[in-house]
């Protein structure tokens, strides 16, 4: 699983070069169930990078798989598998499918979810709606850390409706650096809140 507390102890280059930055996210695929590493698989194992916004479903494969599957078939011992099933989909830029499950959880998890389904649609509105009813979620720490460790600064504590703003701005200077640096953290965002979810349930 994701290393939380590692999250402290590493920087690196803000400009992304190589894969020295990747090296901090500590994400492995193979963490969870082998049929969903194989999923991930099918389009980066872990580490795409999602589009801000106007996704489409990158991986038919992934799609037709997912289609058939149940979320308790892909996460069976996990803490929210209708949550971590909403990742998945999210993580293959599905957005309909997400949104789907996602507006069905009612929980933190379920919200941030559909968060952040609705930042990438995009709908900024809609999103900072979904983002104040997470309230202070258990990732925002971590979120906060890894992002200041990429040179992303959003102050003391992880602001998701500046980081809205932030994604908005970065949408509309595709190939720029601020594009690519807010890829990076909404996919240290995807990371740790999908471990949140598909974790085992027994610790």
């Amino acid at each position: 699983m994701v290393c939380h507390g590692a999250w402290r102890k590493i920087a690196c280059n803000s400009r992304f070069q190589d894969k020295d930055c990747m090296m901090i996210l500590m994400f492995s695929s193979l963490d969870y169930d082998e049929r969903l590493a194989a999923i991930l698989a099918l389009d980066g194992a872990g580490y795409r990078l999602m589009p801000l916004a106007h996704g489409t479903c990158s991986s038919p494969e992934a799609y037709q798989i997912l289609k058939t599957s149940g979320p308790r078939e892909l996460f069976p011992s996990s803490r929210a598998p209708e949550a971590a099933m909403a990742g998945v989909w999210l993580y293959f830029s599905c957005l309909d499918e997400s949104h789907t499950l996602s507006q069905s959880i009612e929980t933190a998890d379920g919200s941030f979810w559909h968060g952040i389904m609705h930042r990438q649609e995009p709908d900024a509105g809609n999103s900072g709606y979904w983002f104040r009813r997470v309230g202070r979620h258990a990732i925002f720490p971590a979120l906060r850390d890894a992002a200041h460790a990429f040179g992303y600064s959003c102050g003391t504590a992880w602001d998701p409706l500046g980081f809205i703003d932030d994604c908005e701005q970065a949408r509309r200077q595709p190939g720029s650096d601020r594009e690519l640096l807010m890829q990076r953290v909404q996919l240290v965002e995807w990371q740790l809140l999908f471990d949140h979810c598909a974790r085992s349930s027994v610790q």
